[in-house]
């Protein structure tokens, strides 16, 4: 387990320092995966991502942060996508947050604006930055865990102390939370923003999770 999350660590750390680079599909096929901190959510989507094969392609809030920094990236990632369906991502964006879109800060609109255009070209697993809530088509997963497993797991994969495990824990619940409250004005504890919630632990392996989204995914998309 411990040599599957650190091969996990180091493939994201080369997608965030190489090249934006995407291949245009005509599948919109979406999955998003909101968790905790502890549970994870994040090599459980990596996993997911590699099972349904080489024209999936998965977005971590890193990845998705660094491109809505950089427009260079942001117009490699618009060249994908056909001009005719730019407008249907800025009718997402409006039916959503309607008058509210304009008060949004520079950065948050930017970063609303790739999840939608991620969204629109399909094939892709977006972890956090609160997908949910902007791709209604999407197939939403919840992964959560109780927290005595999650102090364990960061302290095993993370090398902290109890204590430190701890403090993480609360201070990235707070931090999702509210991140989530003031840009989408909803709280992901509550389940039916979700098509699966995922509780993890010790009868329900990081595997044992990837499979049963797989299977969700390919029964909703019919793949």
């Amino acid at each position: 387990m411990k040599k599957m999350f650190q091969l996990i660590n180091k493939n994201f750390s080369s997608l965030i320092s190489t090249p934006f680079i995407v291949k245009k599909s005509k599948k919109t096929f979406i999955i998003t995966v909101s968790r905790e901190m502890g549970s994870g959510g994040r090599p459980i989507a990596q996993l997911v991502t590699e099972k349904l094969g080489k024209n999936w392609r998965l977005y971590h809030k890193d990845i998705i942060d660094k491109i809505a920094k950089q427009s260079k990236l942001e117009k490699n990632l618009l060249k994908e996508i056909d001009e005719k369906q730019i407008p249907i991502i800025d009718k997402w964006i409006a039916d959503f947050f309607g008058k509210r879109y304009p008060s949004l800060n520079t950065y948050h609109k930017h970063l609303v604006r790739i999840v939608s255009e991620i969204g629109q070209r399909g094939q892709a697993v977006i972890i956090g930055r609160g997908a949910e809530f902007i791709i209604p088509r999407a197939l939403k997963i919840r992964v959560i865990c109780e927290m005595e497993q999650r102090i364990k797991w960061e302290m095993q994969y993370e090398g902290l102390t109890r204590q430190q495990a701890v403090a993480q824990i609360k201070k990235s619940d707070e931090q999702r939370s509210s991140f989530i409250k003031s840009l989408y004005h909803h709280d992901t504890r509550k389940a039916h923003h979700f098509n699966l919630v995922i509780r993890t632990g010790p009868n329900l392996s990081v595997e044992d999770a990837a499979e049963i989204i797989v299977l969700a995914a390919k029964r909703r998309f019919k793949i």
